[in-house]
């Protein structure tokens, strides 16, 4: 088994235990952080934040590598117009599925069958940008733009695939 495989289940897990803890799996609470009534998940949001910005700080003052071995890519994306519209159909999403596409999986760990449909909104979601967005643009985003280095078995590609790729995460569409 590889060593990231071996590191994502207890990782993972150890993560959706602070997101279940913090409260970011109440719906209740994405409510009333939307309406402004209890800011909770806010402040997890705003921690979350500084301690990733802190932990990548320190990533790139020490020239630090991935836990499978690849080096980590630091570079800057440009600004798209369409970041805009993508923002706003994200957070309406999130309002109204009342969770956080990364607390869905928790979600549905913790029983919560609702979580289904945002899963499945996700990779509907997913889907639909390989299928409308990619052939458009004509191509998609790679992971090393992304920031993340691709390992060997992420880079196949063939004339029946089309990589979409989004942070740590590679989605395969069949078709053109």
């Amino acid at each position: 088994m590889k060593r990231s495989a071996l590191l994502s289940l207890p990782l993972g897990t150890l993560f959706g235990f602070i997101l279940s803890r913090a409260g970011a799996t109440t719906y209740d609470f994405y409510a009333k952080l939307f309406l402004f009534q209890d800011l909770q998940l806010l402040w997890v949001i705003v921690t979350a934040g500084a301690v990733g910005a802190l932990g990548v700080a320190l990533l790139k003052a020490t020239g630090a590598k991935a836990l499978v071995g690849s080096s980590i890519s630091f570079k800057g994306k440009p600004y798209k117009r369409a970041l805009v519209p993508g923002s706003l159909l994200f957070g309406a999403g999130w309002g109204l599925a009342g969770a956080c596409p990364g607390t869905a999986l928790v979600m549905l760990g913790e029983g919560k069958l609702g979580a289904l449909f945002t899963i499945v909104g996700l990779v509907l979601g997913t889907y639909l940008y390989g299928r409308i967005v990619v052939p458009v643009n004509g191509r998609a985003e790679s992971s090393a733009s992304v920031g993340v280095s691709a390992s060997p078995e992420q880079t196949v590609d063939d004339t029946r695939h089309r990589r979409v790729s989004v942070p740590s995460q590679t989605w395969w569409s069949s078709g053109r």
